[in-house]
């Protein structure tokens, strides 16, 4: 198949992670591949060093000049003697209204991923842009639902859960080269998160809970990767709790394998989640992990089995990493059943595959 692919969000979140892994599956799997970005964005810049055609948007006028991209892009495929495009997909709002200024739905079907669970808006734009979607692409049954109850079709709905990398677990070399980075010491036991630092992401409520942890355990310390709208907030909050030597605010870090690497467990303190996949990967790090199970985690996490579950506050929180520290044989039972549950149930290979099953589905069903 060729296919057009296009996401237009100039920063580098869960969705644009997923997005470079589908594309870098559908080039393994022969199928021919380009994307429409946003100029300079981590994903257009990640896509091209693979060696993926990538159409870049100017930050100004971005959708508009995106459309005009897609429209021509479409007619240069129908005109020529290549083959033209089976399908777009569309990895996010912005590159959905592109595609429907662009007319894209009159050429070919589109596809839209959709990993959130909040109702699909109402104004008439929005709705005419959402009746020009082929077939939406769930991330989780649960947005699959809400789908269903703003009024999509359930035949119109496929859920592809996502996926990530399973990497080979560090070893004592990796693990203390990550910890020095960091300024960790082989005495201190390391909590971490990775996350947006939005308020639904609720890192508040850790480091609250570190300071009940650090009355028992001083050594305890804790590193939150990532930046956004709430990081002063959540800086001013543990210089307040008095555990600004604790708390690390390493920003928003490129080789994230180094934060997972050095770290004793993970906490995934969300209030509202799609599918979460860095919680995914830190359990394909065999980390232990304790996270809510708010949104669709509840389709990824089985409390004391694979992780411990919680509600998003920080009493909670504190009782379950107290427990994980007093208890060894749990950390090393939950990270062993962790590791094997995303390799069996959430590998991006497994995404992939799912994706274009996904997609022969909706060529052969435009076919019959």
């Amino acid at each position: 198949m060729r296919i057009l692919y296009a996401d237009l969000e100039r920063e580098w979140r869960g969705g644009q992670s997923q997005a470079l892994l589908t594309l870098q599956g559908l080039v393994r799997a022969n199928h021919q591949v380009e994307l429409v970005a946003a100029e300079r964005s981590p994903l257009a810049q990640r896509a091209a060093l693979l060696g993926i055609p990538v159409h870049a948007s100017p930050r100004l006028g971005l959708r508009a000049w995106a459309a005009q991209s897609m429209a021509r892009l479409s007619a240069r495929a129908a005109q020529s003697a290549g083959e033209p495009f089976a399908l777009a997909h569309l990895n996010e709002p912005h590159a959905l209204t592109a595609a429907w200024l662009a007319g894209l739905h009159r050429r070919m079907p589109l596809l839209l991923s959709r990993r959130i669970g909040f109702p699909l808006q109402e104004n008439w734009v929005s709705q005419a842009r959402f009746r020009a979607v082929e077939r939406f692409v769930a991330n989780s049954e649960d947005v699959a639902k809400s789908l269903v109850k703003s009024g999509i079709a359930r035949e119109r709905i496929s859920v592809v859960n996502e996926g990530v990398s399973i990497p080979e677990l560090p070893n004592s070399e990796v693990r203390a080269r990550a910890r020095k980075r960091w300024g960790i010491g082989d005495a201190e036991f390391l909590f971490g998160c990775v996350s947006v630092f939005v308020p639904e992401k609720g890192q508040r409520h850790i480091i609250e809970a570190l300071s009940v942890v650090r009355r028992k355990y001083p050594q305890a310390r804790l590193i939150l990767a990532g930046d956004g709208a709430c990081r002063g907030e959540l800086e001013s909050l543990a210089r307040r709790m008095e555990q600004q030597d604790a708390v690390l605010f390493p920003g928003f870090v490129n080789d994230i394998e180094e934060v997972y690497a050095a770290l004793d467990a993970f906490v995934f303190p969300s209030e509202f989640e799609g599918l979460g996949t860095a919680l995914q990967s830190a359990m394909a790090m065999a980390l232990p992990s304790i996270s809510t199970a708010r949104g669709a985690l509840a389709e990824v996490v089985d409390n004391q089995r694979t992780a411990l579950v919680v509600e998003p506050n920080a009493q909670e929180f504190a009782q379950a990493m107290l427990l994980l520290m007093d208890s060894p044989e749990l950390r090393g039972r939950l990270g062993v059943a962790g590791r094997k549950e995303v390799i069996e149930r959430f590998s991006a290979e497994r995404m992939v595959a799912n994706t274009i099953q996904v997609y022969e589905d909706v060529l052969c069903k435009r076919l019959a």
